[in-house]
């Protein structure tokens, strides 16, 4: 009977006890925590907001995250795909919400984001009549783009995080490696439960290790608040047609990547293909719950390729276990202290722990591409799309004598530009063999 309950984790329905279920929600948590709320961070210190309106968006961005999650897991009407999805802030838009804050401020920003978030909403909820286009090569394409955009934040947090004093050092190499050695070793020696808790592992050994070595600073939690609730419309929502146009353009490419991650999650860990339904359904519950970001302060919300990595490697989708997380997530709003405790895991340790994660969203794509089979027309529209996405998005400047819009949606999102890129060849090349 034990064997039976423990073996629901890896059923999308099963029922899970409370006690083991917590152990992976906790982990899904982990491995997002810091790339939820970075972008609010980095926001809040471009536009100039006091520390106590900055903390509080750090608050509200943790209970949009749980409540986007719960929403996937646990639809709302069609809002909603009943994937194991875990929800967070997105750095997609962290670039033109940063030019907008900076120049037109908050209030202008939210309303782009609250009006932007309907337009997604509605791009799901019709979604029956374009996603056609989004053919199985056109998909397989696109997952594999997003393992390799998220390679270099894995290198990035392993040495330390970008920008950092200690960038590269010594001791980021030593908890980075073991951390990582930590999650390979208990994913190939480990058996049954531990085994599929092997990124928590890794973690645990890692933060142990960092705060041996002196890395772990707990400074601001003598700052925190025990408690706290959310700050709703800190900023008074202003709607500006060019502000919108410029969200709701960048909106379209955070559908891509909600497509992308859902396929990827189908793919890597239900094993199965992704039903038109559960697609439309992700992306409403992307823009709708991103336009109740809008209202917390927060900038939009999407689904996390980092916890599609994680369900592949552990094969845990249990819809209430991934819950467990979500609710987690809630109480580190409303505890603020728990949310400070969480922020104090170094980057190091973050990245040794994620470097396998993106890695098996490349090998969701490689496998997504086997099914499609490789004819020379799948090899033309792979190959060219990853190779001009990949390849210009890497060279600065290169988008410069376009209008700021196609840079601030293009220049440095090649996830974007390998959609529009497939997308336009799976149309235009001829159908034919060979």
């Amino acid at each position: 009977m034990e064997e039976k309950s423990t073996g629901t984790i890896y059923q999308l329905d099963g029922r899970v006890p409370l006690h083991k279920a917590l152990p992976f929600g906790l982990q899904h948590v982990l491995a997002m925590f810091v790339a939820n709320i970075t972008p609010i961070i980095i926001l809040a210190n471009v536009a100039g907001l006091e520390p106590a309106l900055s903390g509080a968006l750090i608050q509200n961005c943790m209970i949009i995250a749980g409540i986007g999650t719960l929403v996937q897991l646990y639809p709302i009407w069609r809002i909603g795909s009943r994937l194991p999805i875990v929800m967070g802030i997105s750095f997609t838009f962290l670039s033109l919400a940063i030019s907008i804050a900076s120049t037109r401020g908050m209030g202008t920003l939210m309303g782009a984001v609250i009006v932007g978030g309907l337009f997604e909403g509605l791009l799901g909820l019709f979604a029956k009549y374009w996603t056609r286009i989004i053919s199985p090569v056109v998909a397989a394409t696109v997952v594999t783009a997003i393992g390799f955009s998220l390679l270099p934040i894995g290198a990035n947090s392993f040495a330390g995080g970008q920008g950092a004093d200690d960038f590269g050092s010594l001791n980021n190499w030593i908890v980075g490696s073991c951390t990582l050695l930590t999650c390979l070793l208990t994913m190939v020696f480990a058996r049954g439960f531990l085994r599929s808790l092997s990124v928590l592992v890794g973690l645990i050994v890692g933060y142990a290790l960092a705060l041996c070595m002196g890395m772990v600073d707990f400074s601001g939690l003598q700052q925190a608040q025990f408690v706290a609730l959310p700050k709703l419309i800190p900023f008074t929502p202003e709607f500006h047609f060019d502000a919108i146009l410029a969200f709701a353009c960048v909106y379209l490419v955070s559908a891509t990547e909600t497509i992308g991650d859902s396929s990827a999650l189908c793919e890597g860990a239900l094993k199965r293909s992704i039903a038109p339904r559960e697609m439309g359904s992700a992306i409403a519950c992307d823009g709708f719950v991103s336009t109740l970001s809008g209202f917390f302060g927060c900038i939009p919300i999407t689904s996390f390729s980092q916890n599609v990595g994680l369900a592949s490697i552990s094969g845990v989708v249990n819809r209430f276990t991934i819950a467990t997380g979500a609710f987690i997530m809630i109480l580190g709003g409303l505890f603020p202290a728990f949310g400070c405790l969480l922020t104090t895991i170094p980057q190091a340790v973050l990245g040794g722990c994620t470097i396998i994660m993106f890695g098996s969203i490349l090998f969701a794509g490689f496998g997504m591409m086997a099914k499609c089979g490789f004819s020379q027309r799948h090899m033309i529209i792979v190959s060219l799309s990853l190779s001009v996405g990949l390849g210009f998005t890497q060279a600065t400047g290169l988008f410069h004598i376009f209008p700021p819009i196609v840079q601030t949606v293009f220049a440095d999102n090649c996830v974007a530009v390998v959609f529009l890129l497939a997308v336009l060849l799976n149309l235009i090349l001829p159908r034919k063999k060979g």
